[in-house]
Parts: C-alpha cells; structure tokens; sequence
C-alpha cells in the first residue's frame, strides 16, 4: 500500500482535506463547483424528464460516492430553480450515508403551475459533504424542565 491509498483510507489527503471518491456513470456529470469557495458543487441531470405541477421525480445524477466514515453527503435544493419555477428537492436536504454506493438520485417536486421539463445536463441540485458528529440514545425517566417546554410548531407566535 502506498501513501496515497494509506491516505484515501483514513479519509484524508496529505494538507488533511477530508477524500470522498467518485465513480461517474458518464463523465459529462460530474458535480462542479461554479466558485471555487462555493459551498456546494452543482448537480446535473443524467436523464431528460417532465414533472407535472404536484408531481415529484426520481433523478439520477450519473455518478457514486464513496464518502469516509464520519461525513455524509446532502443533496440541497437550487435556489433558482425553486425561485423561478417552484422546483425543489422534496426530502430537502436529502441525506447520502457513508455506507451508500450506488447511484446518487434526487427526488424533485414541482409546485410551479407548469409541467417543468428537465434536459439531461441541466442543473437540478446541489451536493455538501459535511462533517458529522456521532451521538449515543440513552433511555431516560425524566427530562429537565426548560423555558421552551413542549412548545413547538408556531407556539412562540407568528
């Protein structure tokens, strides 16, 4: 094993950027960044498809991620696309576990007015892999009592 592939085990390159592998279906996918500080890389659609107002769509994206222990991936909306044409992704943001490894899909809803028609190559979403934080469930009797207490769901007003 050389020091590359020590490297892309542990999940780090050799300046500690985390790795996360791609596998593209068809190059011509391959997520970009549109700046190079942008936060997310634009996703595009690796098929041709017609979302009828109220309807939603699976869309593959044409590629798979191998994403290190201790990250996931997720899929954010566009916010052109929702702005413009009431398009956005419906499981908002769609979550990629580390483990995953097939076809990285987006699930679209339209809630414009019109059938919105999606060419293969447009951009439909956004990819952010992000750092996350392990976390223990442990059964409890009681709960300390807070301000907030069980108010939720529009209870601090409008």
């Amino acid at each position: 094993m050389n020091d590359n592939d020590a490297r892309a085990l542990s999940g780090y390159d050799s300046v500690g950027s985390s790795i996360v592998k791609i596998k593209y279906n068809d190059v011509r996918f391959a997520p970009r960044k549109a700046h190079h500080d942008d936060a997310c890389y634009d996703c595009f659609a690796a098929a041709s498809a017609e979302i009828p107002s109220s309807d939603r769509c699976k869309m593959p994206l044409g590629f798979k991620l191998e994403i290190p222990r201790g990250f996931e991936g997720l899929i954010r909306p566009r916010s052109g696309l929702a702005l413009k044409y009431g398009v956005t992704v419906l499981n908002s943001p769609g979550t990629i576990d580390s483990g995953y490894r097939g076809e990285v899909c987006v699930i679209l809803i339209n809630h414009g007015d019109d059938i919105y028609k999606i060419r293969e190559g447009d951009r439909i979403c956004q990819l952010a892999i992000r750092k996350i934080d392990y976390f223990s469930v442990v059964e409890a009797q009681e709960l300390r009592e807070s301000d907030r207490g069980d108010g939720g769901f529009g209870s601090t007003g409008r």
